[in-house]
This record gives C-alpha cells, structure tokens and sequence, in this order.
C-alpha cells in the first residue's frame, strides 16, 4: 500500500497521525523520513494521541529514545547522529524490537540497511510554510 496524504497545518498533520496511530499494534515500526522541521515530531505526537497516549511528545534528539507509557507503549527514537549498527548498538534499539512496544523512528534512513521487514515507511516533505506531503508506505490497514 502507498498512499498520499496533503496536510495543511500541524494541526492536520497531529490529525493524520491520530489515524495511523489507532490502528497500530505491538511490535509496529514508524520509520520516519524528512528534513528538519518537516513534521516528523509533530506526526508522532498525534500517532501518540490516537494510541491513546497523552500528548506530551518531545523531540528525542539528545535522549536518542523517548517512551511514553500506556495500554501500549510508545518508544520514539531519533536517529539523527547515528552512522551505522555500531552506533545504533548502543542506542539499546535491538532490545525494543522485541519489547512488544510500538517505535515510531526519525532519520530512519540513517539506519535502513537495520530496519525489520514490515515497518511501515511515512516521508513527510515541505510543499509550502505549513503544507506538507505525507507518503505511508505499509499494509492496507494504514490506508487512512
């Protein structure tokens, strides 16, 4: 499934997230894709809202990891300044995959080559100041 979806504000972009996250399951993975300030974070905490999570989302770019407890967790990485599975090692990611929590992933294009079948890919590009363009690549479920 590859579908794409026009958001004109965070606010729609938090609303969009809100969809994708109802309908994820343990064990999901998010990999996000798109430049700084695209809307990655701001996505994620509406995935946070649809799990029915509050919404306290932080970027995690000096933590690495953020986890947000509930029915079912959510552990947002940002893998911005790892370079490799050497890196990303010591991040402690390879334990989450097999925690039964959701992982939502920004810069996962940083580590592509350790990303596990299945996760579902969403780009998010800049189409205007406040305008993006929002690409979920995944399973039919996700079409939203």
């Amino acid at each position: 499934m590859h579908k794409i979806y026009i958001t004109s504000s965070p606010d729609e972009t938090v609303e969009l997230g809100k969809k994708l996250g109802s309908k994820l399951r343990a064990g999901d993975i998010i990999a996000f894709r798109g430049d700084l300030g695209a809307g990655k974070t701001t996505m994620t905490r509406g995935i946070a809202i649809g799990m029915g999570l509050k919404d306290e989302v932080s970027s995690p770019t000096f933590a690495l990891v953020n986890e947000y407890p509930g029915r079912l967790r959510l552990c947002h990485f940002d893998m911005y300044r790892i370079t490799g599975a050497l890196d990303l090692e010591s991040t402690g990611f390879f334990d989450y995959l097999d925690s039964g929590c959701v992982i939502a992933i920004e810069w996962s294009e940083n580590i592509a080559d350790e990303l596990p079948e299945g996760a579902i890919t969403v780009e998010i590009a800049r189409t205007g100041e406040e305008t993006r363009e929002i690409k979920i690549i995944g399973d039919e479920r996700f079409e939203l």
